[in-house]
């Protein structure tokens, strides 16, 4: 606990580009800072093209520097599972990874260079060390209206960890996403904090 009595929360958000890593880790961002939560964050991108690694690192209520120590996050949240797995060791031995199921085969896999390991298998890798919450997020936003509203899925499912109330989540998602969609990625949200509680 902080000195105000805030907990501090260390969130990693890990996907690929093109898959709105960044705008999930704004929507998130711009809760806490709306509640007065102090915001930490850090983006880095293995490539900058689509496809490539993208890991945010997000920190509620804590002053200290803005990248997560490895064992240090209370969550991973994984649009998609080889990066669930690329980034498992920044969470915290008690930490839970929220994971989308539905995988971004790179370039090198559907040249056949190289394949992408089974699903089950990644996640059977992950259960033996952490606690895992797997599930389609990709054919959830398809059922919300667009499987671009994945990244809102996925924002909608961690909330039910996060330090912010949903109101104020949802409010930030209303302002960030194109105006066209909001009625969509409100149902994504709504969909991605169900799928977790249920």
């Amino acid at each position: 606990m902080s000195a105000e009595g805030i907990s501090i929360f260390d969130l990693i958000i890990a996907g690929v580009g093109g898959q709105g890593t960044i705008l999930a880790s704004d929507i998130i961002g711009k809760a806490a800072v709306k509640e007065d939560m102090s915001v930490r964050a850090a983006e880095t991108h293995g490539m900058a093209q689509r496809g490539g690694s993208v890991v945010n690192h997000i920190r509620l209520g804590c002053e200290l520097g803005s990248m997560i120590p490895l064992k240090g996050a209370d969550v991973l949240l994984a649009l998609e599972p080889s990066e669930a797995l690329r980034y498992m060791e920044y969470l915290a031995e008690d930490g839970v990874i929220l994971v989308n199921t539905e995988p971004i085969l790179p370039v090198t896999v559907t040249s056949g260079l190289c394949t992408y390991p089974d699903i089950d298998d990644i996640l059977s890798v992950m259960k033996e060390e952490r606690e895992v919450k797997a599930f389609n997020a990709t054919d959830l936003a398809k059922e919300a209206g667009h499987p671009q509203s994945m990244n809102v899925v996925m924002v909608g499912a961690v909330s039910n960890y996060l330090p912010v109330s949903v109101d104020t989540l949802l409010e930030c998602v209303k302002e960030l996403v194109p105006p066209k969609t909001v009625d969509i990625n409100i149902r994504a949200f709504e969909m991605g904090r169900s799928v977790i509680q249920g």
